[in-house]
């Protein structure tokens, strides 16, 4: 059985976030372990975090960069984090994918500033 954990140690996990209407819209992330829970930084106004302000109710399963799930789904509940905890979830990214998270961060910096962004918490539902 897949957990959370398992899915840290994951170079991709496929984030399912949800329409009001129930349809079921599957992201490619880079995610990294944060306790028993996974952490996701992204634009603070894409549509995975605008659905999850809507519903939190997620599902997550390992996948390529290209999004195509391998192995079992797990389902969790992804909330929201304040600046400070984005922060830290930005070197928490770092610190697993090295040189290319980092490019990446400093890339959003100049583009959209440090409000431009967040971080997603995904712990286990239940």
């Amino acid at each position: 059985m897949t957990t959370i954990e398992d899915l840290s140690a994951e170079q991709y996990v496929c984030l399912t976030t949800f329409r009001k209407n129930g349809t079921a819209v599957p992201t490619p992330v880079w995610a990294a372990a944060d306790g028993d829970a996974l952490v996701v930084w992204t634009q603070a106004e894409s549509g995975k975090v605008k659905r999850i302000r809507g519903n939190p109710g997620v599902v997550v399963a390992a996948c390529d960069m290209r999004g195509n799930t391998r192995g079992e789904q797990v389902e969790g509940r992804a909330r929201e984090l304040s600046a400070g905890e984005t922060e830290r979830v930005r070197r928490l990214i770092v610190k697993k994918y090295g040189l290319t998270a980092r490019a990446l961060i400093l890339g959003s910096r100049l583009r959209r500033g440090r409000d431009g962004t967040v971080a997603i918490r995904i712990a286990p539902a239940g």
